[in-house]
């Protein structure tokens, strides 16, 4: 028996994230009532698709890494929050699937967009490495692949400048699209220039939208980019302004 203060084995892989349990639960709400068999095609794809994702990256044993058996009990993790089903599920399991199941399970359509998503954007976001602001929220509801991949885009610099210089063009001041805040009205020369661009389009949509069109982003100050980011949903900037406002 191990000891009250011994540590977790090095040879045991991480806790399930939030990117990975959104496709364990899309896989799931696809196929319920059913029990999965570990030689099912879609546990073995599904398990192909969770090596693929930057969380692989770090697995302390990649020849077990979320293999089509731990895929199999993953999903069946998610039967002990289910209505409708009748029997008790695996009852082990960490806090965050219940998180993603209240999250999502109640909306499969936008579960489905998410899932794909991730899929579609899992390559390029092994290649987005995106430092986090300090006390930043760094992870929205869809998952840390389409976080990181949204935090790139709107910190690409020279899209950034391009925006920031049509907007001046236009306006002749960059005030924040959600509560006009304008730092060269309240700071003078100190403010100008300075404001930050948040990418708007739905993080669903990420993946089949390579490129950063100016349309994308948005002006917002520094509070409000903070804000929402930390909607879950992600909120539109439309949405937002309208809750700034009221």
């Amino acid at each position: 028996m191990a000891s009250e203060g011994a540590t977790e084995s090095p040879s045991r892989n991480q806790a399930w994230n939030r990117d990975e349990l959104i496709l364990a639960l899309c896989l799931y709400l696809q196929t319920r009532p059913k029990d999965l068999a570990v030689t099912d095609p879609r546990v073995v794809e599904l398990s192909r698709v969770l090596n693929s994702l930057p969380s692989a990256q770090s697995a302390r044993d990649p020849s077990k890494f979320r293999n089509a058996n731990g895929v199999k009990m993953k999903c069946a993790n998610f039967k002990r929050f289910d209505p409708s089903y009748t029997g008790r599920g695996l009852q082990r399991g960490n806090h965050l699937e219940e998180v993603v199941w209240n999250e999502f399970a109640h909306d499969p359509k936008r579960l489905a967009a998410v899932a794909a998503a991730i899929r579609s954007g899992a390559a390029e976001a092994v290649q987005a490495t995106v430092t986090p602001e300090p006390e930043e929220e760094t992870e929205f509801a869809e998952g840390g692949v389409l976080t990181a991949l949204h935090k790139r885009r709107e910190r690409d610099p020279k899209a950034s400048a391009k925006k920031k210089s049509a907007v001046l063009k236009a306006q002749g001041r960059l005030a924040c699209e959600a509560c006009g805040f304008d730092f060269v009205a309240v700071y003078g020369e100190l403010g100008v220039g300075f404001a930050e661009c948040h990418h708007r389009q739905p993080l669903a949509s990420l993946p089949e939208r390579r490129k950063t069109t100016m349309s994308d982003l948005a002006i917002l100050c520094a509070n409000c980019h903070r804000m929402i980011h930390r909607t879950r949903p992600l909120m539109t900037v439309e949405a937002f302004s309208r809750l700034v406002k009221k």
